[in-house]
């Protein structure tokens, strides 16, 4: 049997998600959580083979919670299943330790197939994934939020969202002046002048909703 933890803050979502897994013969969902921290929660009591988890969430969302779950269970193959496009997140998310990442508008069996993929100890790579990777190895242009580093990229979409910069720094047990600090190096690296430009562009190009 694999034994998947579902990790996603709509409980309507999690209902749909453990009925389709029920109609596979070899799967159980032996653990389910709503935020990051009960994540983190469920890697350190084990027992699961597979992690499918959501990106925004409250108290800790997944791009925070993945890099803490990877630090305490390396070898856990994490699916990120989410409701934005996979075209700004899925590389990022597949750098920083994700072993797949899909569209919460893909096909049920998509989601199926990508479970049995992690679980045989391979990424699950879609086809547009797989396209942008090779964009990236003959060098084209790469959007500006592109440039941010995985830190960054969590300060900024934060930003974008409308967060403090003192929220976070309790959040992302970091000081105000390591906060700004990377606040500054956003707006530079993508060559913006406020929060509210950081808005607009995540807007724009589909990193918010």
């Amino acid at each position: 049997m694999i034994r998947i933890a579902l990790v996603e803050d709509h409980a309507i979502v999690r209902n749909g998600l453990r009925q389709l897994f029920g109609d596979e013969p070899d799967f159980t969902v032996t653990a389910e959580a709503a935020n990051g921290c009960q994540a983190l929660d469920i890697v350190r009591k084990g027992d699961i083979d597979v992690m499918v988890m959501d990106i925004f969430m409250p108290e800790q969302n997944g791009i925070d919670a993945l890099v803490l779950l990877k630090a305490h269970a390396p070898d856990l193959p994490i699916l990120i299943l989410s409701g934005l496009s996979e075209k700004h997140y899925a590389i990022p998310l597949l750098q920083q330790g994700a072993s797949g990442y899909l569209n919460k508008e893909c096909e049920p069996q998509e989601i199926v197939q990508a479970i049995r993929t992690l679980h045989h100890g391979r990424k699950y790579i879609t086809a547009g994934v797989a396209e942008r990777l090779a964009e990236g190895v003959r060098g084209r242009d790469k959007p500006l939020h592109a440039r941010l580093s995985e830190r960054e990229l969590q300060v900024f979409l934060r930003l974008a969202k409308g967060e403090t910069i003192g929220h976070m720094a309790v959040s992302m047990s970091l000081s105000v002046k390591t906060v700004s600090t990377y606040r500054t190096r956003v707006l530079e690296k993508m060559q913006l002048e406020s929060n509210s430009d950081l808005t607009y562009y995540a807007l724009k190009n589909g990193l918010i909703q």
